[in-house]
């Protein structure tokens, strides 16, 4: 009998400590504040590139394309002893056009093809070399001449800037958090974007010197070289900060 009440007892304690401890209040979700943080700078432009693009026109397709893929060759065959990059980003061929206002219809042409390249060097006298090599020959043309920033030059920039961001929405949280005596904690949510600002110029032939062109693209001359403007970095990021 004794037994049982014990048992009957012990039941009803474990119950009511299930109970209790079912009663007890969920944990507060941590107070936050939301900011937005910005970094505003740039970072040298360190290379220089230049499209150059075969374009060839033939009543035969197979003869077009034949014309253009030879030509590209000769071209890259000389590339390839200079110290640059290349790749290739364009590769078409079609009927080509044209309006006749006396019949008063489109006539064909032929098949036009066009295989371009992009080439970029350290140095601009190496795009300049490349641009005196070709200069004048037929169907050959030079376009989006430019300096710009590479992606290896780029990298650390852009890390540097991200944090400055982030500081800058910390500080921004800081700030307001502060008109309630508090601060802003751990970060809780990150988003970020980037933007760069690499001008490009179009160039029309080889006749112009390329140092003129990518003076007017930079601005100005020192001391006989080219002074190009920076690229513009930005990066913006949205930020959730645990207030303490």
């Amino acid at each position: 009998m004794n037994n049982k009440l014990i048992w009957v007892a012990s039941f009803i304690v474990a119950a009511a400590v299930i109970a209790l401890c079912g009663a007890r209040p969920e944990p507060k979700a941590p107070r936050t504040i939301a900011v937005t943080g910005e970094c505003l700078t740039t970072a040298p432009k360190d290379r220089t590139a230049i499209t150059l693009r075969v374009t060839t026109l033939d009543k035969s397709a197979a003869a077009s394309m034949k014309q253009a893929s030879a030509k590209m060759s000769e071209i890259t065959a000389y590339l390839k002893k200079q110290d640059v990059k290349m790749q290739t980003t364009q590769f078409d061929s079609y009927e080509k056009t044209e309006w006749d206002r006396t019949a008063q219809k489109s006539v064909v042409l032929g098949i036009e093809t066009n295989i371009a390249i992009e080439v970029s060097a350290d140095s601009i006298e190496t795009i300049e070399k490349i641009l005196t090599q070709f200069a004048g020959q037929q169907n050959i043309y030079s376009e989006n001449l430019r300096m710009f920033t590479s992606t290896e030059a780029m990298k650390p920039v852009l890390e540097e800037c991200l944090g400055t961001a982030v500081e800058n929405a910390r500080s921004r949280a800081n700030a307001l958090a502060a008109g309630d005596g508090r601060r802003a904690g751990k970060v809780l949510a990150l988003e970020y974007g980037a933007q760069t600002a690499n001008v490009a110029r179009p160039v029309s032939n080889f006749l112009r010197s390329a140092k003129m062109e990518l003076a007017q693209d930079a601005g100005a001359y020192a001391g006989g070289g080219i002074v190009a403007q920076d690229t513009q970095v930005t990066v913006n990021v949205s930020a959730v900060f645990e207030i303490k």
